[in-house]
């Protein structure tokens, strides 16, 4: 069974960062890209970066490209997201998930297991 746990989200000011982290198990996160979604409040979900699973490979949305950055450690089966400079719009629902694919997909339909979402919150 495939399960993806999210953490680090929180509270913050404008300016600041956070560091999300998506630990995995029932599949190495060397198999298959890993992706990072958002959803703000009465907003669908949005695609906010993505791995491939050479973790050669990111994918960025175009409002965090040069302020987010998605890593993996393999040895912790753990994908991170670091958010830097944050932004009030960015205060979202951020989640985690993985599918069948071993590229990034840009589309929520495209990832099977997600996890339960972390609440990032940013003040102005």
């Amino acid at each position: 069974q495939v399960k993806l746990v999210d953490a680090g989200g929180g509270l913050v000011q404008a300016g600041e960062s956070l560091r999300l982290s998506c630990v995995v198990s029932g599949r190495t996160v060397s198999s298959y890209a890993m992706g990072w979604f958002r959803q703000p409040p009465g907003k669908e979900r949005e695609f906010v970066a993505g791995i491939s699973y050479t973790g050669r490979n990111t994918d960025y949305g175009d409002s965090v490209k040069g302020r987010f950055a998605i890593s993996r450690d393999d040895a912790k089966n753990t994908v991170y997201l670091q958010m830097n400079n944050l932004k009030p719009e960015d205060t979202a629902v951020y989640y985690c998930a993985t599918g069948p694919y071993s590229s990034v997909r840009r589309w929520s339909g495209a990832y099977t297991y997600w996890g339960q979402g972390t609440q990032v919150t940013v003040s102005s």
